[in-house]
């Protein structure tokens, strides 16, 4: 069966990418951080929310997750692992901390706006503010949020407006701040090679639609991820990912997001907008301070701690430790098992905390 898609689409999605790209060749010639993922995500949601015809293409939003993950499991060497397995309690901690203080950015939500959402049901306030707050991904959050009858409305936005902060309030921080992370990758898995990363695209690939078929949660990026990891850590070296294609893949990462914030946007209760921003840098101020805390029980650069603690998503926190070089495994593995243990017990949670009377 043949994919036949609209002209109308094709050329909006064409003309998004190439103001993307010229959005990043501007933040390339600026020095920003993330050039390749920050310019796209800004000018597109800018001129998403301005009301211009913005669009984002699924496959390729997939393809540029599958590249993260591919390039990510690379560092996962035996040397590495190692490291990682010997901070298992610390990454215990950084899933409770994500768990207790999901709970109380939703509690607080629930408390400041119950009062004024006339007309919603206290159980319906109670489930939007709890999913809201929960530190996860903005998708999988949003469907749990819907099977509790929340506002799925509001809990999307919160989601995508606290994305933004973070991927956009973080990597500026950190490059003008000039702190290091660990530098981990070994000079072999810096090379290209033709043969070898056709095999590499073949087997990850498989992986990624592998999990797309169980129907598991960032299949693409997860898939890619595991099988690239598992290629590392037997010691088994086949290419680099180009640098070119990483550059493609946060592009079109910053596109998926930004048009995500359409005109209507900032008219969806800005009271409750603004509460989540403030909400934000309090909870990036607490990571902060965790961060902190963790670094001197392991003494671990604090940099990296942050990044794999921070409210942000996985990709867009695995792709800043990866260009900043701060230390990707340990915050790709703080992140996955976060989103792991989150996607598996936010809900429990919700019905133990709230159970439903009758």
């Amino acid at each position: 069966m043949r994919l036949r898609l609209p002209l109308p689409f094709i050329a909006r999605v064409a003309s998004t990418l190439a103001l993307a790209w010229a959005a990043a060749a501007a933040c390339v010639a600026l020095h920003t951080p993330l050039p390749w993922m920050i310019g796209p995500l800004l000018a597109t949601s800018l001129l998403s929310m301005a009301g211009a015809p913005t669009e984002s293409w699924a496959p390729l939003r997939n393809g540029g997750q599958w590249a993260i993950g591919a390039s990510l499991g690379l560092y996962f060497t035996p040397q590495v692992v190692a490291l990682v397995a010997s901070l298992w309690w610390a990454i215990g901690l950084g899933i409770v901390w994500a768990l207790v203080l999901g709970w109380l950015f939703g509690a607080w939500l629930y408390r400041l706006h119950a009062p004024r959402m006339h007309g919603v049901p206290a159980s319906m306030m109670r489930a939007t503010s709890y999913f809201s707050g929960a530190i996860g991904a903005a998708s999988e959050m949003t469907l749990l949020a819907e099977r509790e009858n929340a506002r799925t409305d509001l809990v999307a936005a919160s989601h995508s407006l606290r994305l933004l902060i973070v991927t956009v309030t973080i990597p500026f921080a950190l490059q003008w701040s000039g702190l290091h992370g660990l530098a981990v990758l070994p000079p072999t898995i810096r090379l290209v090679d033709g043969p070898g990363l056709v095999l590499l695209a073949l087997l990850t690939g498989a992986g990624a639609l592998v999990m797309d078929r169980l129907g598991r949660a960032n299949p693409w990026f997860m898939g890619a991820l595991v099988v690239s990891m598992g290629l590392a850590m037997a010691d088994l070296t086949l290419s680099a990912v180009p640098q070119w294609l990483v550059n493609a893949a946060q592009l079109v990462i910053g596109v998926s997001l930004g048009v995500r914030f359409r005109a209507d946007f900032l008219h969806t209760a800005p009271r409750w907008l603004a509460s989540v921003v403030v909400g934000t840098l309090g909870l990036m101020a607490l990571c902060a301070a965790f961060a902190a805390l963790l670094a001197w029980c392991t003494g671990l650069p604090w940099v990296t701690l942050l990044l794999g603690t921070s409210p942000g998503g996985i990709t867009e926190m695995a792709i800043t430790a990866k260009v900043l070089q701060l230390g990707v495994p340990v915050v790709t593995v703080f992140q996955v098992c976060r989103l792991i243990a989150v996607l598996i017990l936010v809900e429990p949670l919700f019905r133990r905390i709230y159970p439903v009377r009758d």
